[in-house]
């Protein structure tokens, strides 16, 4: 019992068990039968048992074990669990509440409980006696993942989403677009995935590496395909931010259609889906042929997608083609900007009034604050801690996810042998003692930090299985810090955490997740050197 993760905030064992038999009967409220279908699906798979409905009345024996309510005076997302002579109550004070404390009575069963099938169907299934009150510490607890520069199918991404679940990770922030490609169907531009989807080779490793694939890579998802996986995620209370990235990282749409970049000082006809990582040089041009091509994008993308938050990007836009441009010089003369940077500004202001006029809130990296903060705009702080502090202090929410703690494509340990060596060494225990809220905000500015996300950015991770192995098992760490109410991170128990993950490794065995070995990487995961980059570099892109 002691080993749950993320820690919960209360736990107080009992004496007993609840077993589970071929009788026991699974009964839920009304409001809460989605998660009873999620829960009962997979404990009979895992199980072998029937698990049937009750009808909700009192029963004796091994009739209803297990009942799922909401409860009022509860938050919309804490939950109530007790496990006693009466059976597994789990409430909550909204239905993903009840979600949360349902994924927490599948670590309450055991590893097994997370497997597809029965492995011992002679095996006793038991919940120990105990009561757990527990509340998120964020409302924002989130993972970006790059399909970008490696395209994951559909089917990886909804694996993704039921990773998440399990550690009650709430936001998908969806990155879909970049210089190396275009991830999502948009009807009305269609070159935007029959050109923008697919290059023709891809650097390995990091952008100094020498070696290339020389092979095509792409893919992207058809609408129904995102329907699919906005449905997916909220039958899981999971969040889907999608990102369409602008002005900068948009090669790939220029690519597509070349009208959209600074066609005064480049031949844009001439550029093709990046094959390369790094800060590219082309971006869009600030004409209305490209406001109005983004307004249309962004009007699928709202079909798509009912998240209030939509992500612009905005970072990494190098202003040296608008310096040269003639068509962004006059821009700048005529909206009476100060620069370049007010330039951007102005870009970002447009979408922010724009998606604001439809009910939705722009989101963008740290960059959004140069030249002055869209009004009304997020700030997803990546380059530390300083974006957002200033973003909190000018009154803006923002999600803390500084590259320096919580990019999770960094090494996990300073030795060569790691597959990819890039960026800043982040161990377990680096993650685990992460703070989201800098302690210089006073606590009326700390209440715009709407939580925090880790960062999966996909340059040097070419499959499933390499996300896995940088994911996990500092995804777990991770989610803990997000979760739970943790001390000051000097103050944290890190060795208790360890402890916990012993048992936690054999839930990602059941899952299937190729997390990093706790004592390092195996010889034949080994990669060249000449991949990676000394220690403590900077990172390959952002």
């Amino acid at each position: 019992m002691s080993d749950l993760i993320p820690a919960p905030r209360a736990l107080t064992p009992g004496g007993g068990e609840v077993r589970l038999t071929p009788d026991s009967r699974l009964h839920a409220e009304a409001p809460v039968e989605g998660v009873a279908r999620l829960l009962g699906g997979a404990l009979r798979q895992a199980t072998g048992l029937p698990l049937r409905e009750g009808d909700g009345t009192a029963a004796t024996g091994d009739d209803i074990r297990l009942r799922l309510r909401l409860r009022p005076g509860l938050g919309p997302e804490e939950y109530r669990l007790v496990s006693d002579g009466d059976g597994v109550l789990v409430e909550g004070g909204g239905p993903a509440g009840v979600l949360w404390g349902a994924q927490t009575l599948r670590q309450l069963l055991g590893p097994d409980a997370y497997r597809r099938a029965p492995v011992d169907r002679d095996r006793v299934w038991a919940v120990p006696h105990v009561t757990v009150e527990d509340a998120p510490r964020f409302a924002w607890r989130g993972l970006m993942l790059d399909v970008a520069r490696h395209f994951l199918p559909k089917e990886g991404v909804l694996r993704y989403l039921d990773l998440m679940a399990a550690h009650k990770l709430n936001v998908f922030h969806f990155h879909l677009t970049d210089d190396q490609g275009w991830r999502v169907e948009i009807r009305r531009h269609p070159r935007l995935t029959e050109v923008g989807s697919w290059r023709a080779r891809t650097k390995t490793g990091h952008r100094a590496s020498p070696l290339w694939e020389d092979k095509p890579h792409g893919g992207y998802y058809t609408q129904d395909d995102i329907r699919e996986i906005v449905a997916y995620a909220a039958e899981r209370h999971i969040t889907v931010v999608p990102e369409i990235d602008v002005p900068g990282h948009s090669q790939a749409a220029i690519a597509a259609y070349p009208e959209l970049g600074n066609t005064d000082v480049v031949d844009t006809t001439a550029l093709s889906v990046w094959d390369t990582w790094g800060v590219n040089p082309n971006v869009l041009a600030p004409t209305d042929t490209t406001l109005r091509f983004y307004e249309g994008v962004l009007e699928e993308v709202l079909e798509l997608f009912p998240s209030r938050f939509v992500h612009i990007g905005g970072d990494e836009c190098p202003k040296e083609q608008w310096r040269r441009s003639a068509t962004a010089q006059a821009r700048i003369r005529d909206l009476g900007l100060a620069d370049e940077d007010a330039l951007q500004s102005w870009f970002v202001g447009h979408f922010d009034a724009w998606l604001t006029a439809r009910g939705r809130r722009l989101i963008g990296w740290d960059e959004i604050l140069e030249g002055g903060l869209a009004k009304g705009a997020a700030v997803s702080s990546w380059r530390g801690y300083a974006g957002g502090i200033a973003a909190a202090r000018a009154g803006h929410d923002v999600v803390m996810c500084p590259e320096q703690q919580v990019y999770l494509d960094h090494r996990q340990d300073p030795g060569p042998e790691e597959p990819v060596p890039i960026g800043w060494v982040r161990t377990l225990e680096d993650v685990y003692r992460f703070e989201p809220v800098p302690p210089e905000l006073t606590p009326e500015e700390a209440r715009h930090v709407l939580g925090t996300q880790a960062n999966l950015w996909t340059e040097v991770m070419e499959d499933q299985g390499r996300v896995d192995y940088q994911a996990f098992p500092r995804l777990a760490a991770f989610a803990e810090v997000a979760w739970s109410d943790l001390p000051a991170p000097a103050e944290r128990d890190f060795a208790a955490f360890d402890r916990r993950m012993a048992a936690h490794y054999r839930r990602l065995d059941a899952l299937g997740v190729a997390y990093r070995p706790p004592s390092g990487p195996l010889p034949w995961q080994r990669r060249p050197g000449v991949l990676g980059r000394p220690a403590d570099g900077p990172p390959p892109n952002r």
